[in-house]
């Protein structure tokens, strides 16, 4: 491209100005700008992969934490299931926490004589023997609800602490109630089936056990985001 350019003096000084296509199409800095991009996606990536880690390993702690109370909840059930089988005797209660504290789980037993109820009977029962021996229709001052709060010792029975198996594992605490109880006898005696002394007259007498609604909640006391509920249907 040429331009000439007129001065005053009514002389022409031609001045040749010449641009090039490589000029016209320099991509001086367009190498910078593919770098930040690039750089961009690559710090998008990375950030998603850790995210993904480190979400994953929280997923991993918190599962295992849960399997932790959730055996504490099993182990405290057991305990529980044990005073169902005493029925409310405070002599073998006691006796049986005794043995239980040697093995390091401590009992405490909140269910007080406030709670009346009577049998079929009518024989009256206070305290944990009514919840274990009468029937829920017959309760009076006896929580029956299904909420269980650690921090209000009216709303469960009974709670246990477990220790772990080191001194360096947390020591959890279950806590149970039997809200529903639906009276019976007992079981079946399979002893007695077929066992009938006149030949082709078999004996087969009729059993109606108990029913227990019992609700645990397990926690670990230094950590309560480390919690586990069950309802249990118990047939005694």
């Amino acid at each position: 491209m040429e331009r000439k350019i007129k001065k005053s003096n009514n002389s022409f000084t031609e001045m040749r100005v010449v641009v090039t296509r490589a000029s016209l199409r320099n991509e001086e800095g367009i190498a910078l700008i593919m770098v930040l991009i690039l750089s961009a996606i690559a710090l998008i990536v990375m950030a998603g992969l850790l995210y993904v880690i480190m979400s994953g390993t929280q997923v991993s702690g918190i599962q295992k934490r849960y399997k932790s109370v959730r055996e504490a909840a099993i182990g405290g059930l057991d305990v529980n299931l044990g005073f169902v089988d005493l029925r409310g005797d405070t002599s073998l209660d006691n006796d049986f926490i005794t043995s239980l504290q040697t093995t390091g789980i401590t009992t405490a037993i909140l269910t007080g004589g406030s709670c009346a109820g009577t049998n079929a009977l009518g024989t009256a029962f206070t305290g944990l023997a009514a919840k274990f021996n009468t029937p829920a229709t017959s309760w009076s001052g006896c929580d029956k609800s299904i909420t269980i709060n650690p921090k209000d010792a009216s709303t469960y029975d009974m709670s246990f602490d477990l220790p772990g198996p080191n001194p360096a594992s947390p020591t959890y605490r279950v806590y149970s109630k039997v809200v529903d109880t639906v009276e019976g006898n007992s079981g079946q005696d399979t002893g007695l089936v077929k066992g009938g002394v006149v030949a082709n007259r078999e004996i087969a007498p009729g059993g109606q056990p108990y029913l227990y609604q019992i609700e645990l909640y397990a926690e670990n006391p230094s950590n309560p985001s480390e919690r586990a509920k069950y309802s249990i249907l118990y047939q005694y």
